[in-house]
């Protein structure tokens, strides 16, 4: 639908939102706030159709920040995310929008938190509550949260909810609501599931479709390399110094990456600081405000610390580590390539990452193109010449009589003007000059194309052609073991039941209450999984999973124990499935591999008993 360019003063919104809206810095709506807006201010049930990224939070959180009484302490807003990080940042940014009504207190609900002190939120009073399906539920069932009073319930992102396998909880949560409650329905698309709840659940509501946009800016410079974990930070350097940009990004997926990425590049000498969910409001602003100014060259981040960052003078984005989500994918490049100015998106693969950089490009219908690693030397050299071109410059400037007069003790000694310069720039290339360290992938033939998987193995007669596609993927697990802390799971979905790793991830954070950070690599098989996960909480992921389901299918989790050691991949049935025999303890597998069998007892018993458990591989 078309939209006529209006400002938030004209969209009817009282004055305190407008005040607030205009101090975020937001001038003009968007389309879907423009839409969106009006018709939910008079209490209409609406049916928003936006990709994610457009504003719909400011869309429906303004509509319903206007019919908040703040005299009244009872929960007036019901706002329902698909994940922990969703809920917390909506619930983040509501309060921002609100931050001009005095009284105005919301707090976000969700799984892998403590529920007693979400509890004693909200007995203190709460107009706003944010929260995930199955913890709503959960305070709901206790009695600690009351929904009677309810005015108006947001589904954010309801077509994802439904996928993660929340039909049931949300169905729930709205039969739990008063008859006269106003329903906003907010998806990035229109399936017959969302369909279903919207004519279950919606009083008639206008639907409000927004134009999908082109996904990625053809002014952004995609490439992807092929790189070790180990080899990452040289490689950022190199980079880095190659590109000379004016303010670059670097994405991580956890925590701990951020951390270990900035104090490296701070060791190597740049400008640089971080952004992740433990830095305090307070520090955050201040991060921002010096990056904005340029005395920060290099922000280290994580999708959910850099979701409002609005910068144009972005030159680079680099994904030290690809996304789950392609969504993410595309928030995360086209924070460089804005008003009109070039970028370059630069994204660091390994391993499994080559499938997941084949789905981003099935989603955002572009190719990303794999480069060569640059050598130190070409570092070196480009470095050289951009100092012969300073140089340059300056010669072509008036000369200055002060470097001549200083220079005058030389040419008296005897040193040609010739030999002067050359031994000056000797220098001024050791002063500005990066020394650099050789990695893997210098060495000749180390950046083969992954599907090599000569890279993976030693032995000189392996040839991975000649093992079927999928043996290979089983060797290139066992091969690697996990990330030191972590366990690896077995779980009994795989491709050919349409889950992703979003999905898996969704189930764990959600449904099994791990904290952020818990979950580590995934590796989807085609039918089966395997998930790494902290060690702490793994027990915990494996009992509540037994009440879970995945894209509405029930499954089994547990610890992967290997081929013939019992549990994991040696005991679930997969409905008599093909490859069964040849991942999961076929006699294939004892005949190949005949000194297994022999290290059972070294490992906990016949059924790889408690022994296991983070041994495995």
């Amino acid at each position: 639908m078309t939209v006529i360019d209006k400002r938030f003063s004209e969209l009817g919104l009282p004055r305190p939102l407008v005040e607030a809206v205009e101090e975020l810095g937001f001038e003009a709506p968007s389309a879907i706030q423009a839409a969106a807006i009006p018709p939910a201010l008079e209490g209409k049930d609406l049916v928003g159709l936006s990709e994610t990224g457009s504003g719909k939070t400011a869309a429906f959180g303004l509509a319903s920040l206007a019919q908040i009484d703040t005299g009244s302490a009872d929960p007036q807003m019901l706002v329902v995310c698909p994940t922990r990080e969703l809920a917390v940042q909506v619930c983040g940014e509501l309060q921002r929008l609100g931050k001009k009504l005095h009284g105005l207190h919301a707090t976000a609900i969700y799984g892998g938190a403590p529920i007693d002190r979400q509890i004693r939120a909200l007995r203190h009073g709460v107009q706003i509550v944010v929260g995930t399906p199955g913890r709503l539920i959960d305070v709901v069932k206790r009695g600690a949260l009351d929904l009677s009073r309810v005015k108006t319930a947001v589904l954010d992102e309801a077509d994802r909810m439904l996928d993660m396998g929340f039909v049931d909880d949300m169905e729930n949560i709205l039969r739990a609501l008063p008859e006269d409650h106003q329903t906003l329905f907010f998806s990035a698309t229109m399936n017959p599931a969302v369909e279903r709840l919207i004519v279950g659940f919606g009083n008639h509501p206008e639907t409000i479709e927004i134009e999908r946009k082109s996904l990625t800016v053809e002014s952004i410079e995609q490439v992807c390399f092929q790189v070790r974990q180990r080899s990452r930070i040289e490689l950022v350097s190199r980079i880095v110094d190659l590109e000379q940009p004016k303010l670059a990004i670097i994405f991580c997926n956890t925590k701990r990456s951020v951390d270990d990425c900035t104090e490296a590049l701070l060791a190597r000498g740049y400008s640089a600081d971080r952004l992740h969910g433990d830095i305090v409001q307070n520090m955050r602003e201040r991060v921002l405000r010096l990056f904005r100014e340029g005395t920060v060259e290099i922000l280290v981040a994580t999708d959910v610390a850099a979701r409002g960052i609005d910068i144009d003078d972005i030159d680079l984005v680099i994904n030290y580590e690809l996304p789950q989500d392609p969504e993410d994918y595309v928030h995360r490049i086209g924070r460089t390539g804005r008003a009109g100015r070039e970028g370059k998106a630069v994204s660091f693969i390994y391993g499994r990452d080559a499938y997941r950089i084949k789905t981003i490009e099935r989603f955002t219908r572009q190719q990303i193109p794999k480069a060569e690693i640059p050598t130190q030397e070409m570092v070196n050299t480009h470095l050289a010449d951009q100092l012969l071109g300073s140089v340059a410059e300056r010669l072509l400037e008036e000369t200055d009589e002060t470097t001549i007069q200083a220079l005058a003790p030389l040419k008296e000694l005897g040193h040609d003007w010739d030999d002067i310069a050359g031994a000056l720039m000797e220098m001024v290339k050791e002063m500005t000059a990066r020394e650099g360290e050789e990695i893997a992938e210098d060495r000749p033939g180390a950046q083969r194309r992954r599907g090599d998987r000569a890279l993976d193995h030693d032995g000189p007669d392996f040839d991975p052609k000649r093992e079927r596609p999928q043996k290979r993927e089983y060797r290139e697990h066992q091969d690697r073991g996990p990330e030191e802390g972590m366990v690896k799971l077995f779980l009994s979905l795989g491709k050919r039941d349409r889950i992703n790793p979003g999905d898996i991830v969704g189930m764990l954070h959600n449904e099994c209450h791990l904290e952020r950070g818990s979950v580590g690599h995934i590796k989807l098989m085609p039918n089966f999984s395997f998930v790494e996960v902290k060690e702490e909480v793994a027990q915990q992921a494996i009992d509540v999973s037994r009440q879970a389901k995945l894209r509405g299918k029930s499954f089994k989790l547990d610890f992967d124990r290997g081929p013939g050691q019992g549990g994991g991949s040696g005991n679930f049935r997969s409905n008599d499935r093909g490859d069964r025999r040849d991942h999961r303890g076929g006699k294939a597998h004892h005949r190949r591999d005949d000194g297994r069998r022999g290290r059972r007892q070294d490992r906990g018993g016949k059924d790889g008993g408690p022994g296991v458990r983070g041994k495995r591989y």
